[in-house]
């Protein structure tokens, strides 16, 4: 499908990146405008006349991100987008996701996890095309939908599904979740169980790490997050507000719309005003984009541009990536409002089908090596339940810990002892 980095789309003069140039004072904002209409929709998208945008109240301009790399090879010899290993680096992360995430539906149906969990069957090339490109220091949120987040950003399966089982060798000794997997260790800064309420942790992140460079005079600090939220988020005040701050102060973000078209059971097309989500960069001084999100390398290519803006310094970027999921909103979901003939048209767009008839036709990659890649994932999943399933389950003595800021003002009782051990605690604990 088209894209926002399609070259038809872009004028062939270079995009300035930089606002405060002589040049950005005299041309008008600029974004892409996809000339197709969602492929879930049922009605074509409302489009305006012109593609030129001008903010006269600006002291400068901002334009889309650069597609300049992309202009200078198609007037040479097409070259290939990734390396061979690259590919085969991509390959496995998004046949670890999918894996990974069927292996939870079979899981959740055995009674070995409770509570909602959401699966992310169909956009591994949203996670994988962003979080393969970061550095150990940049910091990733996520939303409920955070699984394959988790394991894009390194968090090893064994701890990831330890945490949906519930048992004390989970990423958050099983007091998260599916909904609230959380890794200091690689800066994975939470799942968040309501929509939109990772925006504003993610733009304090970034905040800190502009504050450490300019106050602080951390010159090694150039690090990124990347906000993870889907299409029903776009609606709700947090987001507004923090692409507001991220542009006014130029922080070290790319906010990511991962729009599989539904919110739950409402389609994306009947609760927004405007479908199209990426224009809403524009209107706050970032860039905007709309990416098919079921190419994962479409994707590494704006994702790529983006988090170089952010890193460079150059502010913020809201990238709307177009995916589908391949399940119900959750496992709990029978999944009969979409229509089936949408559905097919995405399970026939399959991003990991893609990847792997890119690397076959383009000789980066044969059969045999993927179906090692497919038998290798396969082993870690089932090594991933095998641990998790003998792991142990949290003391009770667990259960009031990281509730309170001091555990001694209630938790603790005044033998040093956790009130929940006591054996009347569960008979209530009004008079405690």
């Amino acid at each position: 499908m088209s894209t926002a980095f399609s070259s038809a789309k872009f004028s062939t003069q270079p995009f300035l990146l930089n606002p405060t140039s002589a040049a950005s004072h005299e041309s008008p904002l600029l974004f892409a405008k996809p000339t197709s209409q969602f492929l879930g929709s049922t009605r074509k998208l409302r489009l305006s006349s012109s593609s030129k945008l001008n903010l006269s109240r600006r002291s400068g301009t901002v334009v889309a991100v650069s597609d300049v790399v992309k202009q200078k090879k198609s007037k040479s010899t097409p070259s290939l987008l990734i390396t061979k290993e690259e590919g085969l680096e991509l390959y496995e992360d998004m046949v670890l996701g999918r894996a990974f995430e069927d292996m939870c539906a079979q899981m959740y149906y055995r009674g070995k996890m409770f509570g909602f969990v959401h699966l992310y069957n169909g956009q591994e090339a949203v996670s994988t095309g962003f979080i393969k490109l970061l550095k150990q220091q940049d910091s990733v949120v996520s939303t409920y939908r955070d699984h394959v987040h988790a394991l894009s950003k390194g968090v090893p399966a064994r701890a990831v599904m330890s945490e949906l089982f519930g048992k004390t060798t989970g990423c958050c000794r099983g007091q998260g979740g599916s909904m609230h997997m959380f890794s200091r260790e690689h800066n994975l800064l939470g799942g968040f169980a309501f929509i939109g309420e990772g925006i504003p942790v993610a733009t304090g992140a970034a905040f800190t790490s502009k504050y450490k460079r300019e106050v602080l005079k951390e010159a090694d600090c150039d690090h990124v997050t990347l906000a993870f939220f889907g299409d029903g988020t776009c609606n709700n005040g947090q987001f507004f507000e923090c692409l507001n701050m991220a542009a006014l102060w130029k922080l070290p973000i790319v906010f990511v719309v991962e729009n599989n078209l539904w919110a739950i059971g409402m389609s994306h097309l009947r609760a927004t005003s405007d479908p199209q989500i990426y224009k809403k960069g524009p209107a706050f001084g970032m860039p905007g984009i709309h990416v098919d999100g079921m190419d994962v390398l479409k994707v590494r290519q704006v994702a790529k541009e983006a988090i170089g803006r952010a890193r460079r310094g150059e502010g913020p970027t809201l990238v709307e990536c177009e995916t589908y999921r391949f399940r119900g909103h959750s496992l709990a979901d029978p999944d009969e409002l979409r229509d089936p003939a949408e559905k097919a048209h995405y399970a026939a767009r399959d991003p990991i089908t893609a990847l792997k008839k890119y690397l076959i036709e383009n000789n980066l990659a044969g059969e045999a090596e993927l179906k090692a890649i497919d038998k290798k994932i396969d082993e870690v999943v089932e090594d991933a339940v095998e641990f998790a399933d003998d792991s142990p389950v949290p003391p009770r003595s667990q259960l009031l810990e990281n509730v309170f800021a001091d555990p001694k003002g209630f938790g603790i009782g005044p033998d040093g002892r956790y009130r929940c051990e006591d054996p009347k605690f569960t008979e209530g604990t009004a008079h405690v």
